[in-house]
């Protein structure tokens, strides 16, 4: 493997808003189009509830609500990344899946506090690219302890 290789990280490119965001590679499972998705009661409020993919029962949870960001309705460009946090899969709901790219990891800066209406918690960092800023989020903050144990108990009602 050559040396430049190592200093890259892959990751999707995806759309919230106005917003470009990535996530590594390595956790995404798959991308999908968005299906119709069965509410699931008493469930934080942007857990959108799960859906059937490939006879395995997936949460779903709309990163714009987490975020708190202005919901739209979804597109013919809307998908759900499936990723792995933690031991389990989820669903994310987002406005488009654009690219999947490397970039050279000298060019990821820490989070600010503030990016886009995402707290910097959530963030792993800012990625300064030719002609744009990308966010790249840290899907082991996305959801705490707690909501995971949540989205647990969905996966375990199957």
């Amino acid at each position: 493997m050559s040396e430049t290789a190592t200093q890259d990280i892959k990751v999707i490119v995806f759309q919230l808003k106005d917003e470009e965001y990535g996530v590594e590679v390595e956790q995404v499972r798959s991308i999908e189009r968005v299906q119709h998705i069965t509410r699931v009661p008493s469930t934080p409020d942007f857990v959108e509830g799960v859906i059937n993919l490939r006879g395995v029962v997936t949460p779903i949870i709309d990163l714009r609500k987490r975020f708190s960001i202005e919901k739209n309705s979804h597109s013919d460009a809307t998908r759900v990344i499936i990723v792995t946090v933690g031991a389990m899969e989820v669903g994310l709901v987002v406005d488009a899946a654009n690219d999947v790219i490397d970039i050279p990891r000298e060019s990821v800066e820490p989070p600010p506090e503030v990016v886009g209406g995402v707290e910097a918690e959530y963030i792993r960092g800012v990625a300064k690219l030719e002609k744009r800023l990308l966010i790249l989020l840290n899907l082991d903050k996305v959801l705490n302890p707690k909501e995971l144990e949540e989205i647990k108990e969905i996966e375990g009602n199957k």
